[in-house]
């Protein structure tokens, strides 16, 4: 009896010394960061107002966050102070960025879906989104039914281009869909009418560097519902855990208010019920 309670009593111990040591976490990459004492973030520079370059620095809501998650890294890690790598990436490669090993995460506007989670894991949300169209101030259009047979642009490879195609289908709209690269491309192709519309997510059309933003407007309509979140290395629960708790101390806090008023209160944008029930869910207790 007295010995199955020492293994007992063994068992539990290392239990918790293995949750209150994150830097031992063999095999995550919690591990290298710890060992370096540098931490690799991927950032986009065309996601404003979420991740974008302003005067040489990276900047945005989600760059914000992730500045609290590294700040509540080194604590967890107990190494102080942590050295941030900034890592370039596009639409089209920060997925791969993460999953290489190239960055440690991906601090951007990338919704969480399940295909993408057979290449990488998420955290806790951080946002909320939902597809919307950009059409010029001239067009004849005041809601979606109005883009019937027209040419609407799209980034390839987003859940934009996914959500447009199973509102294509629902809708009936008969629509063609026009591939651009990145957000610039998709303003060209609006330009030189090679397309009526774009689609993106909302608050991104907001940030899009139109020659003059007078002569576009956004449709009122809702198409999807976009959840952000940040991209960490699949199957490092480790790495997971450590980034939810810098999320969910954030959150209970009350201190991802301030991040929100200080990028999206100039817009009079209060979080919305699903970015506030994200916020809730997301402050896990201890």
């Amino acid at each position: 009896m007295l010995r199955s309670a020492l293994a007992f009593t063994v068992v539990i111990a290392a239990t918790f010394s293995a949750d209150s040591a994150v830097a031992q976490a063999t095999g995550s990459r919690l591990q290298a960061i710890a060992s370096s004492k540098t931490v690799k973030i991927a950032y986009r520079s065309d996601a404003m107002p979420f991740s974008y370059v302003q005067n040489n620095d990276v900047v945005g809501y989600t760059v914000d966050i992730c500045k609290a998650v590294v700040a509540s890294l080194e604590k967890q890690l107990k190494v102080q102070p942590l050295n941030v790598q900034l890592v370039p990436v596009t639409t089209q490669t920060r997925f791969e960025a993460v999953a290489s090993g190239k960055a440690d995460l991906e601090c951007g506007s990338s919704t969480v879906t399940l295909s993408r989670m057979r290449e990488v894991d998420f955290s806790s949300y951080v946002f909320v989104e939902s597809t919307g169209l950009v059409v010029k101030s001239t067009a004849n259009a005041v809601k979606l039914q109005d883009l019937a047979g027209k040419k609407i642009a799209v980034i390839a490879g987003t859940s934009n281009e996914k959500a447009m195609a199973a509102v294509n289908e629902k809708a009936q709209l008969n629509a063609t869909f026009v591939p651009v690269k990145d957000r610039e491309d998709a303003v060209a192709a609006l330009d030189a009418g090679r397309a009526d519309a774009f689609a993106s997510d909302k608050l991104l059309l907001v940030g899009t560097q139109f020659k003059d933003m007078q002569a576009f407007r956004m449709l009122p309509d809702d198409l999807s519902v976009e959840p952000y979140a940040i991209v960490l290395p699949r199957g490092d629960w480790q790495m997971r855990l450590a980034v939810n708790t810098a999320l969910a101390e954030l959150y209970r806090t009350g201190a991802v208010l301030k991040i929100f008023d200080q990028w999206f209160g100039r817009l009079g944008l209060r979080p919305g019920l699903l970015l506030g029930a994200a916020y809730t869910l997301g402050g896990l207790p201890d």
